[in-house]
């Protein structure tokens, strides 16, 4: 089995960070519920307790997804090859995610998230046997030197200045000087890392 890990540092605390993702879910969540035959259906948010990573909150979504497919091919697929299904463990700071196709029965991609007050240092967060680890490939995702396709210049961190905790902006070698400095002095810095089966 394929199993392919990121990770991904960011100028804040472990705190911090559970607050924006909150922000951010919602926020794609409103994103992708405009227009007919698109949305997020939320199915089942309730507690759990004993599950993956303790006690936490579980989620199944159903993601309507032909608005992000050509007209054409829109017309030719059946409806399950247009929804794709979430479920998800939130037992911050551990989190799991499940995504599948109806129309693909074997397909399916399993992340699961730890977050750390660290700089990206730790080797094996997910305590992988030695064959995992043999067949792991390990990235880290720069979010300054690396652009994404849809580039805002007010979003880039080398221009973004936070107005609450004046943060910012970040240099092309963010990542290595945070990882020069002792944890004491490293200020508020945080590594999620995120592993893809």
């Amino acid at each position: 089995m394929l199993i392919k890990e990121y990770k991904i540092p960011m100028p804040l605390s472990v705190q911090e960070y559970r607050i924006a993702q909150l922000y951010m879910i919602q926020k794609k969540s409103r994103e992708e519920s405009q227009g007919t035959e698109s949305g997020v259906e939320i199915i089942q948010n309730k507690p759990y307790s004993d599950g993956p990573g303790g006690d936490g909150q579980y989620t199944q979504k159903i993601y309507h997804i032909s608005k992000h497919i050509p007209g054409w091919l829109v017309a030719i697929l059946p409806k399950d090859a247009l929804i794709v299904e979430e479920e998800a463990w939130n037992a911050y700071p551990y989190t799991r995610t499940r995504y599948t196709c109806p129309f693909i029965e074997k397909f399916s991609i399993d992340i699961e998230t730890r977050y750390f007050d660290d700089t990206g240092e730790q080797e094996n967060v997910f305590d992988l046997p030695n064959s995992g680890l043999r067949s792991r490939s390990v990235d880290e995702i720069d979010i300054v030197n690396e652009q994404s396709s849809d580039y805002k210049k007010e979003e880039d961190p080398r221009h973004y200045v936070s107005k609450a905790t004046g943060r910012g902006p970040l240099s092309d070698d963010w990542i290595t000087n945070a990882k020069k400095c002792p944890p004491e002095k490293r200020g508020n810095f945080m590594c999620a890392y995120k592993q893809c089966k």
